[in-house]
């Protein structure tokens, strides 16, 4: 009785509300939380309630930095089939600007298993395809801790878990380092907090209803 009691966190009233001491980056109606990553205000599309990228304006980073954290994102593919492989529904969710979590249509869509959504990209398939057919929303919850640097020397790294509409697809992995396209990933020092960005792969991906809880 002697220990200290935990601090009362109001959960949402509905499954995939935020929590009382959740951050909203997105709630649908404007896009104030965001910048462009190529500078000045974000500028993809809202409407409905969700945005949408807007292929070749570059992707988008959060105003506020964050290092380990909860975070709660909706996606959606376009709902007409367009493409295929890593041409249909192509995004990405980058912790940190860094360590990427694969957006893709992979509803009965093939492609290299470390590059399907929910993949650490590049490093580590999903642990099983749950993905809803195109059009449909789709949930991540990730719980990612961050790297720990001492100067140039990583002491530990970062490990990420993930369910896709409530199925584990990954499970406190390690992961390897900074995301890379057909490298190897490698770790490069950075700062504790950095923004999260989503990416502009040129398919009309859209996201709603995120937000963010700091872990310690």
């Amino acid at each position: 009785m002697n220990r200290p009691r935990p601090e009362v966190v109001k959960p949402g009233d509905n499954p995939g509300e935020p929590p009382s001491d959740a951050i909203v980056l997105f709630d649908g109606s404007d896009l104030s939380q965001w910048l462009s990553e190529k500078g000045g205000p974000a500028a993809w599309k809202i409407k409905d309630g969700f945005m949408e990228v807007v292929p070749k304006l570059g992707g988008i980073r959060t105003r506020q930095d964050f290092g380990s954290c909860q975070l709660h994102i909706e996606w959606a593919s376009p709902a007409e089939v367009k493409g295929d492989s890593q041409g249909r529904g192509n995004s990405g969710i980058y912790l940190m600007g860094r360590y990427e979590v694969q957006v893709l249509d992979s509803y009965q869509n093939d492609t290299y298993p470390d590059g399907q959504a929910g993949a650490i990209y590049g490093q580590k398939p999903p642990l099983v395809n749950a993905c809803r057919a195109p059009g449909q929303w789709q949930t991540y919850d990730i719980i990612f801790h961050r790297p720990v640097f001492d100067g140039e020397k990583l002491l530990t790294p970062a490990t990420i878990t993930v369910l896709q509409n409530g199925v584990l697809i990954q499970d406190h992995w390690v992961i390897q380092g900074t995301t890379m396209h057909k490298e190897r990933a490698r770790y490069q020092p950075h700062a504790d907090k950095l923004p999260f960005s989503l990416q502009d792969h040129g398919n009309p991906v859209r996201y709603r209803n995120i937000w963010i809880r700091e872990l310690d």
